[in-house]
């Protein structure tokens, strides 16, 4: 039978816990979640398990990262069927602050990452994402002193924002990055994947089939722009209302001329329906 997980609420609890860790040598990984748990986030702990004795799941839906039109309120919140999920993977501990442990009486600090948060991708559709992101992820890894971090690539251009916030923050935690967990059919496993419905469902798949075929096309010698105004087409064809899709340098997300400019990223952002879907992949 699966052990339960240790629930912490409060720093001082977590804190006592990962030091008792440490008193034993014991590596220490960290996987930030919003809840809402899904086989993507239990691919995250098994990466982690492979890289560290212990395993901490983080779980705290971020207000700072939602914008006043956003769904903060209706993000799904289901904190003991996250548990159940979470028993059977064999984690050790759970973070579960409540808001005031995280942002308390007077809080008024802020960061404000640029590089790959500044590159027109997300943050030109959500502006206050990335500082939300960074402000929380900082924190989440103060709080767990971990030795390493584990971030999905579905979620590329926060991975990399996370990965140039430790560094340049000299935060002793290496930022591991983990596959895109996919359904049968392709689509990226996501927590707002709940909110499609069966018909749009059923057209979501073609986010990942179009950046699989332009992936396959650019790597053939096609011509890039070309590629993406087809691929562009047919995703809207297929009923979504494109934010952008582009191919970046796959490290700093900067725009490229030529395929031959480095290693190529290409990313997509739509809604269909109510529900705003991301992706990517490697070309």
């Amino acid at each position: 039978m699966s052990r339960r997980s240790l629930v912490v609420r409060t720093v001082a609890a977590l804190r006592r816990a990962v030091a008792r860790w440490r008193e034993e040598d014991d590596t220490v990984a960290l996987v930030p979640t919003m809840g809402a748990v899904h086989e993507g986030h239990l691919s995250l702990v098994r990466v982690a398990q492979s890289h560290a004795r212990r395993v901490i799941v983080s779980i705290f839906v971020n207000p700072a990262q939602f914008a006043p039109n956003e769904d903060f309120a209706a993000y799904p919140r289901r904190f003991d069927v996250d548990l159940a999920a979470l028993t059977p993977a064999g984690i050790d501990l759970v973070w579960a602050p409540p808001v005031e442990a995280m942002y308390g009486p007077g809080f008024a600090t802020r960061i404000i990452p640029e590089g790959p948060a500044k590159v027109g991708l997300e943050d030109a559709f959500r502006p206050q994402f990335f500082a939300g992101v960074a402000i929380v992820v900082s924190k989440l890894l103060i709080q767990c002193f971990p030795d390493i971090a584990v971030f999905g690539e579905k979620d590329f251009q926060q991975l990399k924002v996370v990965t140039r916030l430790a560094a340049d923050l000299d935060l002793p935690v290496k930022i591991v990055p983990a596959p895109t967990m996919r359904e049968l059919d392709g689509l990226a496993m996501s927590s707002r994947n709940a909110y499609l419905s069966a018909a749009e469902r059923a057209q979501a798949p073609t986010l990942y089939r179009v950046l699989s075929q332009c992936a396959a096309a650019i790597r053939h010698g096609e011509h890039v722009p070309r590629v993406l105004d087809e691929g562009s087409a047919e995703i809207e064809a297929a009923g979504f209302q494109l934010d952008y899709f582009e191919a970046r340098h796959a490290e700093t997300l900067q725009k490229v001329a030529p395929a031959a400019d480095g290693p190529l990223r290409l990313l997509v952002a739509a809604r269909i329906g109510r529900t705003r879907l991301i992706d990517n992949v490697a070309v």
